[in-house]
């Protein structure tokens, strides 16, 4: 009987069913959209980020204090700490090594070069280098993905080369010296007897003090200033997290021994791609060094990922909203139109239980065909959405099914919640009478 009640309200009323299913529909669409935009907002704009640079800095505790004039380092190379290249390897092996794009070392010799007639800083560093990894794979690494922002005009230097890359400030002051395809002749500083020949494959534009520098090899630098295998500054760039409560006060207690996180804190600190347990990891496998955040990129990362999440969550609340109101308005229409029918059921002894659950069933089923039918939409949708936004469509989660059916059938019974307050008040006696 139950069943066949069911089958004749579907029969009967069509046209208000397809209106409840139709507020379902879109109402979910939208939520299934923005669901699936928020689960992969994080990681694509995290990428998109890595656009702006490397976002952690590794350099030794026991630095000394760089002595810089005009972009120039005048710290004698013996002065200071240096990092052993030997252990970048392990930086892919630490539990966030997916979340490490990329990492650069940098060796910034003092020398001399004829040609500039004067003092220039030589930097050592990688645009495309093999880095071996403990698990006997190769990690590809170099400024190609901690800086890409950097603009040549030519082509880089290789590994193993006698080459350079010239920064545009200095090749402005010396045109006629340094100009891709010249040749230049590089010494130590103190050992002007002892020059490299080097030659120019580009003009680099970097916005930095690398403008008035000369970019070389590392290994070049390395032997230019008597430090084989070492570096004295390391750039790494990694996918994080946006900062929270747990991240600030993981940080402070790295930096506070008065501050204590619980066993149950430090697992999630340990086990969330925040940029400061990244650091503390790196530390780990890189003794010595002091890795500090590059808050130009970090904080806007940070903010940026905050409030589009944000932005994203109040779309899909206010698509919720919209639907429970909708449903609201037909079952309240629906509620009217059938009092006479709800008014023979009580009298002939339905209980009220029995003409809510009559009703809610029907909702349910609207809302399990509305969630359905919206998820498929929401699906197609957030491929648009992915494609005008991101470049590339994204793909459907079919883990947000069971959650957008469970949402349309939350918000098919609270919208029905009035209506059927109203139904189960009505009297029977005055219905039957017209009234």
């Amino acid at each position: 009987m139950f069943a066949r009640l069911l089958g004749e309200s579907f029969a009967r009323n069509p046209r208000r069913k397809v209106l409840t299913a139709a507020a379902l529909v879109i109402g979910m669409a939208v939520a299934t959209a923005t669901l699936t935009t928020a689960l992969e907002v994080g990681d694509r704009l995290a990428r998109e980020f890595r656009s702006l640079g490397a976002n952690l800095l590794a350099t030794p505790e026991s630095d000394t204090l760089p002595v810089e004039i005009g972009g120039v380092d005048y710290r004698p190379v013996d002065e200071g700490a240096y990092l052993n290249e030997a252990d970048l390897g392990k930086l892919k092996t630490i539990f966030w090594r997916h979340n490490i794009e990329g990492f650069t070392p940098f060796l910034d010799v003092p020398a001399y070069v004829a040609e500039a007639d004067g003092p220039v800083t030589v930097i050592g560093t990688w645009y495309e280098h093999g880095v071996p990894v403990p698990d006997g794979t190769t990690f590809k690494t170099g400024l190609s993905i901690t800086h890409p922002w950097w603009k040549i005009d030519g082509r880089w230097f290789g590994d193993a080369a006698s080459e350079c890359v010239v920064g545009a400030a200095l090749a402005a002051k010396h045109p006629t010296t340094f100009k891709i395809g010249s040749t230049i002749n590089v010494a130590k500083s103190g050992d002007v007897a002892a020059k490299t020949p080097l030659t120019i494959t580009a003009i680099v534009s970097t916005g930095d003090a690398e403008d008035n520098s000369i970019l070389v090899p590392l290994s070049l630098a390395q032997n230019l200033s008597g430090h084989p295998g070492e570096f004295r500054s390391l750039f790494v760039s990694a996918l994080t997290k946006p900062a929270d409560a747990l991240a600030e006060r993981g940080e402070m207690a790295q930096n506070d021994k008065n501050i204590q996180l619980t066993q149950t804190e430090y697992d999630r600190w340990f086990c969330s791609p925040y940029i400061s347990s990244i650091s503390f990891q790196i530390k780990t496998v890189l003794p010595g060094t002091e890795v500090r955040a590059i808050r130009r990129v970090a904080e806007t990362e940070g903010r940026v990922l905050s409030r589009v999440s944000t932005l994203l969550w109040i779309v899909t609340l206010a698509a919720l909203i919209a639907a429970a109101l909708a449903v609201a308005a037909t079952s309240a229409t629906t509620v009217i139109e059938r009092r006479s029918e709800i008014g023979v059921m009580k009298a002939l002894g339905a209980s009220n239980f029995a003409v809510t659950g009559l009703f809610l069933l029907e909702q349910l089923m609207l809302a399990v065909l509305g969630g359905a039918i919206g998820f498929v939409f929401g699906a197609a949708l957030a491929r648009v959405l992915g494609q005008s936004v991101f470049g590339a469509p994204a793909a459907p989660q079919f883990v947000l099914l069971p959650i957008v059916l469970g949402l349309a059938s939350i918000v098919a019974l609270l919208g029905s919640l009035i209506p059927l307050r109203r139904a189960a008040h009505l009297r029977p006696a005055l219905i039957l009478r017209g009234r």
